[in-house]
């Protein structure tokens, strides 16, 4: 059933472009382009590893205020991005919990953290514990579990669907992880300048009051979601009631910041049309 707003994505200036947008009940409202093709989801890949983080969480393997990382630093810092480590090297640049330094090397921390607790691989841990009990087929988080993901939007909408009404996780680990993580974090968002607060949950970053931002401008404070620098991003809307997946084959980039706010804003419009009977 196509959704007439998820046409816009006919005019991104991209080779290929796939979108879905998804209930809680995992009913897809509507879908567009090729769902089931492969793209890299660069930085998307950090909230299904932080899924799996919050799996072993709940299976007793971890704690989420246990130290990992950098002196004084937590699992729960690495997740929300306040461990003080730098965007892409495992260096030190601040002290746990003053800044919200975007990292990736947090990520990986984070990875071998759990592999280590679990004595499984991180990729293989992930798929065990998140991607195989949703019927995610086509997803794989080989190699960094900050950036190196692939999956298609058939298997995003799966995921989006847990997000909303989690099967995996306790409801309230989820809304934990879409909760604020050390409020009032000022910091970088990649792509949208300095943001004051910077805010970021559990793995999940958090849409708030932040301008400029990647969602639309008539998405809730309370949707979060992450975008990826492939040309990619996946945002949950909780009063909305849906979740949108798009994967495209084109680096972020002006175009994303141009095309991705007014789509998304065109998305919302027309569910609200829809649920009111128009």
């Amino acid at each position: 059933m196509p959704l007439k707003s998820l046409a816009l994505i006919e005019n991104w200036p991209v080779p290929t472009a796939a979108a879905a947008v998804v209930r809680a009940d995992g009913a897809v409202l509507g879908s567009y382009g090729p769902t089931g093709h492969r793209f890299p989801l660069a930085s998307v890949t950090k909230p299904l590893a932080a899924y799996a983080v919050l799996v072993a969480y709940e299976e007793g393997a971890i704690e989420l205020d246990e130290p990992a990382g950098p002196t004084g630093s937590t699992v729960r810092h690495l997740l929300a991005h306040t461990s003080g480590l730098a965007f892409d090297e495992h260096r030190v640049t601040s002290a746990p919990g003053e800044r919200r330094l975007y990292s990736n090397a947090g990520f990986e921390v984070l990875g071998d953290h759990v592999a280590k607790a679990t004595d499984i691989a991180f990729a293989d841990y992930a798929r065990q514990a998140v991607l195989e009990p949703l019927g995610m087929t086509s997803t794989a988080l080989d190699g960094s579990p900050a950036k190196d993901g692939v999956s298609t939007v058939d298997d995003l909408a799966r995921f989006a669907a847990e997000v909303q009404a989690p099967r995996l996780l306790d409801p309230r680990t989820v809304a934990e992880a879409m909760t604020v993580q050390y409020p009032g974090t000022k910091g970088v968002l990649p792509g949208y300048g300095h943001q004051n607060p910077n805010d970021w949950g559990l793995g999940f970053e958090i849409r708030d009051a932040k301008s400029p931002h990647w969602t639309g401008s008539s998405s809730s404070p309370r949707t979060f979601g992450h975008f990826g620098q492939s040309g990619t991003f996946l945002w949950i809307d909780p009063d909305a009631g849906v979740a949108c997946a798009a994967l495209t084959d084109r680096a972020f980039g002006p175009w994303a910041i141009e095309a991705w706010t007014p789509f998304t804003d065109a998305v919302l419009a027309e569910l609200l049309e829809l649920k009111s009977g128009g």
